[in-house]
């Protein structure tokens, strides 16, 4: 059975403060939500989705990448999570490995290694410890996830932990939510 890679892109970015969009903000001679979807690419899945929502980021796809506008986007991340779920319940897929678009640092690898673990029916990459992004979120547990609000598979990490394993991962996993994190983020 197939996978996808599902990169959430609904946002507003409200706490980022610049000229434009976070996701579209130039970063690395590129922008934001390329660099995502550059990482996201190179686990070469059989689909790959980006969902988006407050900004159109259409113009920074590839042909290789069904886009999807989430129109109820503002009623948070959970409704992005489950547009793009929908998409993968309709080409009959077993498994959708979910990172956001704000994470530029996750690399290809993490990605791959999250989508390759099969023990539980949830898979959550850790950086040193941490539980972050990328997730495998396996077609058996879809029907569990919360349909509306800020939160998507973090409400079944507590809810049952034994579905959950974890997957050592390499990368950077920040998020550059502010202005003064995309500051740090060149500085380094």
């Amino acid at each position: 059975m197939a996978k996808a890679g599902l990169l959430l892109c609904g946002g507003e970015g409200s706490r980022f403060h610049g000229k434009v969009n976070k996701l579209i903000h130039p970063l690395d001679g590129s922008v934001m939500v390329a660099v995502s979807l550059g990482a996201m690419l190179g686990a070469e899945f059989q689909f790959n989705i980006v969902v988006d929502g407050a900004v159109d980021v259409s113009s920074y796809l590839t042909p290789r990448v069904l886009h999807v506008n989430n129109p109820s986007w503002s009623e948070g991340i959970a409704t992005s999570l489950n547009c793009g779920i929908d998409v993968a319940r309709d080409l009959g897929l077993e498994s959708v490995i979910v990172g956001l678009g704000d994470q530029p640092g996750i690399s290809s690898g993490s990605w791959k290694a999250v989508s390759e673990s099969h023990e539980r029916p949830i898979a959550v990459a850790t950086y040193h410890g941490k539980r972050r992004n990328p997730v495998r979120l396996d077609s058996s547990i879809w029907d569990m996830l919360p349909r509306s609000g800020d939160e998507g598979a973090r409400a079944l990490f507590r809810a049952y932990p034994d579905l959950v394993e974890e997957v050592d991962c390499d990368g950077n996993p920040r998020d550059i939510d502010t202005l003064e994190d995309l500051i740090k983020w060149n500085s380094f």
